[in-house]
């Protein structure tokens, strides 16, 4: 029986982490060329069609939904040699996307679209979103990164699990 909740609980975080890289590639190619194309202009237009919702309500709940899977998912895995690191470092990856929003993109989201141009000259706020997309650069790659660690790790996990029953 516990098998059968820790394979299900590693497959849902694999589930998540998914629905996690999916949502940020189609930030990245999509929403974002639209946000950045014409600064300040895009910035007051997106902020007009995001106003019943935004990456901001979507994805901070995704990423606690994410990293609690994940924690539960290195614990339940960890008996299980050849996938435990392969999963505790998907966590890692997550953790470091999480970290990299908060510390760095956060405070950038403040200064476009809340400061905006009543407070920045439009230079600084295209340097804003420049190095704004340079760090999103990184999430992506953690994202991608994690996804493809966990990808691994459950594989493992259910190799070892169906050969030693």
């Amino acid at each position: 029986m516990m098998k059968k909740i820790a394979f299900t609980a590693i497959l849902a975080h694999l589930w998540i982490q998914w629905i996690l890289l999916g949502s940020i590639l189609l930030d990245t190619f999509m929403v974002y060329p639209n946000i950045f194309h014409n600064i300040p202009e895009s910035f007051a237009i997106s902020m007009e069609f995001m106003a019943v919702a935004s990456p901001h309500t979507y994805f901070p709940p995704l990423g606690m939904a994410s990293i609690s899977t994940g924690i539960i998912a290195v614990i339940l895995s960890w008996k299980v040699k050849p996938a435990r690191y392969w999963v505790l470092f998907s966590m890692l990856m997550i953790v470091l996307e999480g970290a990299t929003s908060m510390i760095f993109e956060w405070p950038r989201n403040e200064i476009m679209f809340i400061q905006g141009e009543a407070v920045h000259s439009v230079d600084f706020l295209v340097q804003t979103a420049r190095e704004f997309l340079i760090v999103h650069g990184f999430r992506v790659a953690y994202n991608i990164i994690g996804s493809i660690l966990m990808f691994v790790g459950f594989m493992k996990y259910y190799k070892q699990q169906l050969f030693y029953k």
